[in-house]
């Protein structure tokens, strides 16, 4: 059975763990991260050398980066509705895939740890409304996206693209600060919750 090491509640390992309810792939949790295992553990640093959560352990087969984890379940599974075999088609979900790890993820940091985590370290006022606009910023621009592409991000059809967004934007909503109202995000937002493993692993109370 595949296993994933990774704590519940982290935005990266419920991506996995969407993805699985998604493809409808048994796993076997195992709690690793900040309130659990310590993945300083020399026995998780032997699997993942950058000591992050999510690895997972297919048979002997070990990997490690949340979003390209998706993408080898899907694979594996034959699940081109959710990763295209067509180059294009992929590349059009891969890229904002890929925006979201890149570009989106940095750009709420300071201001989670900041307002979420309440983290002693994250108190400058100035960074906080810096990271606020910045959030608001690549938000818009996923509005922007949605506006043209249709009902999800690559167009039409829910792809792993909207699992890693998704996230994303359960996180911006349930952070605490000022958003700016974009139609399409709140729309997206609902219709991502008509899907039973979004409100399971999404939207399911955890930023």
């Amino acid at each position: 059975m595949l296993q994933i090491l990774g704590k519940s509640p982290s935005i990266n390992v419920r991506k996995v763990l969407w993805t699985c309810a998604e493809i409808g792939i048994p796993y076997e949790l195992q709690q690793w991260g900040s309130g659990f295992r310590s993945t300083d553990d020399a026995q998780f640093r032997a699997l993942n050398p950058n000591a992050m959560v999510p690895v997972i352990r297919d048979g002997d087969f070990v990997l490690w980066e949340s979003n390209t984890i998706c993408r080898y379940l899907a694979s594996s599974h034959g699940r081109t509705d959710l990763l295209p075999a067509d180059p294009r088609e992929r590349a059009g979900v891969e890229k904002w895939m890929d925006w979201q790890a890149t570009e989106l993820n940095n750009s709420w940091r300071y201001v989670f740890m900041a307002l979420v985590r309440n983290s002693p370290a994250h108190t400058d006022a100035h960074a906080i409304a810096a990271g606020v606009e910045n959030w608001n910023r690549h938000m818009a621009i996923l509005d922007a996206q949605l506006s043209s592409s249709g009902d999800y991000a690559a167009g039409q059809h829910f792809t792993l693209a909207d699992i890693v967004l998704g996230l994303s934007v359960n996180r911006w909503m349930m952070t605490p600060f000022e958003r700016p109202h974009l139609p399409a995000v709140a729309a997206y937002y609902e219709r991502l919750s008509r899907r039973p493993a979004y409100l399971q692993h999404g939207r399911n109370g955890t930023p």
